[in-house]
């Protein structure tokens, strides 16, 4: 069986003075090659004054065909798009219902873009494993958005500040000792 670590659609709206340069691609790759997260779709479309989805070209062969299944865009507005598209989760589904994520392309207003990053949270697969082995059941997952972090804002600063000097006094730990340390 293959394990599947967490997948999030992450959706980014930009208004029609948005500059495509290429940074956001290069910043997704980066995050696939350090084996942080993997880069399983991705699609941008733009809608028209008519209502109507295009899609954006930005040199990514293969992608777009697993986001655009799971927005309910039509095939013939995907070149190349086939007609059978994987299945990336498994077990009970939880996080966005089916009905949340084809509502997402149909929300856009006429003249901007979106783009559809499908990420796959590669360090919690041995996690969500050993949760099911134990016989737990995801039910809910997500990010905070700002405004909800806004509610526990001192007290996540504070324990960020307090993991992070934590980490700092571990670094500087291991560098006093590999200095010290002399080889014959």
């Amino acid at each position: 069986m293959v394990r599947i670590g967490p997948v999030q659609l992450l959706t980014v709206e930009f208004g029609p003075d948005a500059k495509f340069e290429g940074r956001i691609i290069d910043e997704l790759v980066a995050l696939d090659r350090s084996g942080q997260v993997r880069l399983l779709d991705l699609l941008f479309v733009q809608k028209e004054a008519d209502g109507s989805l295009v899609t954006l070209d930005y040199q990514a062969e293969g992608m777009g065909q697993t986001v655009a299944a799971l927005l309910g865009i039509s095939r013939d507005v995907l070149e190349g798009a086939e007609a059978e598209f994987p299945s990336l989760a498994e077990g009970n589904a939880f996080g966005l219902a089916p009905d949340d994520i084809l509502g997402l392309a149909g929300q856009l207003t006429p003249g901007t873009a979106a783009g559809f990053v499908l990420l796959e949270h590669t360090w919690a697969r041995e996690l969500r494993a050993a949760i099911r082995d134990a016989g737990g059941v995801p039910v809910a997952e997500g990010f905070l958005t700002e405004e909800s972090l806004g509610l526990v804002v001192v007290e996540i600063t504070d324990a960020v500040a307090r993991l992070d000097e934590a980490a700092s006094e571990q670094t500087r730990k291991g560098r006093a000792s590999g200095r010290n340390t002399r080889r014959s």
